[in-house]
């Protein structure tokens, strides 16, 4: 654990790049490979399900700390986060222990989950005295699962590939699903993503491990420049982008696999999507979208209906009738046990087009490819985005490879997204962020009026919540702000008396009855502070519904 907490202290003291892969390396170079093991699945993303509630931690750090709560909250205010407000107020215990991370994890954190209140308190108690001051924070933040600490997936993937001179594409394919939720990574797991290339120990594409996905860059040029930049229309593969969640589907070994992308093994959520894939021929892997999508329709529905099959625990059979998903397919890695990422675009989107006309589903449904004689014609179809439900356009070069990640050494995907929606809305509430940022109030809440000003009874209604879009310069500026018309403090949150407005761009919109709004937005940011803008001139509900209605300008 000490080795560990070492290497945390060491990524969280470092800014530069070339200093935490130093750290990284100098670790897995040294860790027995049952504490790699676990290093590498939370550094790469990983979090277990929680293990305890942050409610019950809370009380129990602060009755340990034998402070009152209004004092702990105003710690935790200052600090910025639950787990170093803890290491920091428990008292000495003068105790340390060379317990491996490894053990930690099989023997302490795992067995927490499921206990009663009374046990966990002196369960962690008992762990808690074994620590030293330098092992707390690392502690904290594997009981949390908030290992924020500015390493990224890709740095775990170089520093793996560094230590074991296995190439990083190859790694990157190695840790697909090696951070799902239900994982429990062991020595012989860690030893599997380090082994040579000819080892017996090697994981490339066994069971039902996806690939890594290929990702697109945003392609933001004016149509004047398409041209020169990209040439003819006829050289690239064209299709909606659509507004799901990214997903392979793998058929190996009889067995039927559903990954996000985010890693996550999502087959039980989609069980109509399991049972199709098991009708496709062993050794397939499909690369697509999955949506709500009812089959005598001819769009799919709102991300906010998938939100809704998302977030359920049992699925009904009305539910399923009502929410039917589909996998929108759009590209083809694996056929008959065969990598197909070495083949150009056409080539894959032949195949994928040959395999759904022999094995038609309602479930499996090909992302048509669009045509245009030009780029300004295929503009002029992208206007109709929004009305469709789509975020854009995809832009696939038709000799392109299938490559790891968001890359261009083999080839190239963008996405060609429309404009954001936006409204002018009005700063009501304010949070501190968390990390370099705990000190500066970095998450906002917004609103927008009720009703139009001569409207004397409207009042502000919060609608959305936004941490992004700002520069460190336009942070500190509002941070000044928010401490100069606090009216009200709740925990860590400030109410604010109106006085910023900003215009909030926002990629999709949707009723929702969890909102006093009534209405939910999707990946809300900040694009500029409106300056210019006094509150009372900020937007309504009014503005919000003709924007869900199709009706603003």
């Amino acid at each position: 654990m000490e080795a560990f907490a070492a290497l945390y202290r060491a990524l969280d003291a470092s800014t530069a790049s070339s200093a935490k892969q130093a750290a990284l390396q100098a670790y897995l170079r040294s860790a027995p490979p049952a504490d790699a093991a676990w290093a590498v699945y939370f550094l790469a993303g990983g979090k277990p399900r929680q293990l305890v509630s942050s409610k019950l931690l809370r009380g129990l750090a602060r009755r340990a700390a034998g402070l009152p709560e209004w004092l702990f909250d105003e710690s935790y205010e200052a600090v910025g986060d639950l787990a170093e407000t803890m290491a920091l107020l428990l008292p000495e215990s003068g105790a340390s222990t060379e317990l491996p991370l490894a053990d930690w994890m099989a023997q302490h954190l795992l067995p927490l989950r499921g206990l009663a209140p009374e046990v966990l308190e002196a369960r962690l108690a008992e762990q808690w005295q074994l620590l030293a001051a330098s092992q707390r924070l690392a502690y904290f933040k594997l009981i949390t699962g908030s290992l924020r600490v500015g390493v990224s997936r890709l740095q775990v993937t170089q520093a793996l590939a560094a230590v074991s001179g296995i190439d990083a594409k190859r790694i990157a394919q190695r840790l697909m699903g090696y951070t799902h939720i239900g994982a429990r990574p062991g020595a012989a797991d860690y030893l599997a993503l380090i082994a040579p290339a000819d080892s017996a120990d090697a994981v490339d594409s066994v069971g039902g491990q996806p690939y890594p996905f290929f990702l697109a860059h945003p392609f933001n040029l004016p149509l004047a420049q398409f041209d020169a930049t990209l040439g003819p229309p006829s050289d690239w593969l064209v299709e909606w982008k659509w507004d799901g969640i990214r997903a392979q589907l793998v058929k190996r070994e009889g067995q039927v696999w559903l990954w996000s992308r985010g890693e996550e093994l999502i087959s039980d959520r989609f069980p109509e999507l399991q049972q199709m894939g098991t009708v496709l021929p062993d050794g397939t892997v499909l690369d697509g979208e999955i949506l709500v999508w009812h089959e005598a329709q001819t769009q799919p529905r709102p991300f906010a209906e998938l939100q809704q099959r998302i977030g359920r625990k049992s699925l009904s059979a009305k539910l399923l009738r009502e929410l039917p998903a589909v996998l929108c397919v759009y590209d083809l890695l694996e056929a008959q046990g065969q990598d197909l990422r070495g083949q150009p675009q056409q080539a894959r989107r032949a195949q994928l087009e040959a395999l759904i006309t022999s094995q038609p589903r309602p479930q499996l449904v090909l992302s048509p490819p669009l045509r245009g004689e030009s780029w300004a014609d295929l503009a002029r179809q992208r206007e109709q985005a929004r009305a469709l439900g789509v975020e854009g356009m995809m832009l696939k070069r038709r000799d392109a490879l299938y490559g790891v990640g968001r890359t261009k050494d083999v080839g190239i995907w963008w996405k060609w997204k429309i404009d954001p929606l936006s409204v002018d809305a009005v700063l009501i509430y304010a949070q501190r962020g968390h990390g370099r940022r705990a000190s500066l109030y970095t998450d906002y809440t917004f609103a927008v009026w009720s009703g139009p000003p001569e409207d004397p009874a409207r009042q502000l209604v919060p609608f959305a919540k936004a941490y992004s879009g700002l520069s460190d310069e336009e942070i500190r500026a509002v941070d000044a702000i928010i401490r100069k018309t606090t009216v009200e403090s709740f925990g860590p949150v400030r109410s604010v008396t109106p006085s910023l407005v900003f215009e909030l761009g926002f990629e999709g919109i949707a009723k929702s009855s969890r909102h006093k709004s009534g209405i939910a937005v999707r990946f809300p940011r900040m694009l500029r502070r409106r300056e210019d803008k006094p509150v009372d001139e900020a937007d309504t509900l009014a503005t919000l519904q003709a924007l869900l209605n199709g009706e603003a300008d």
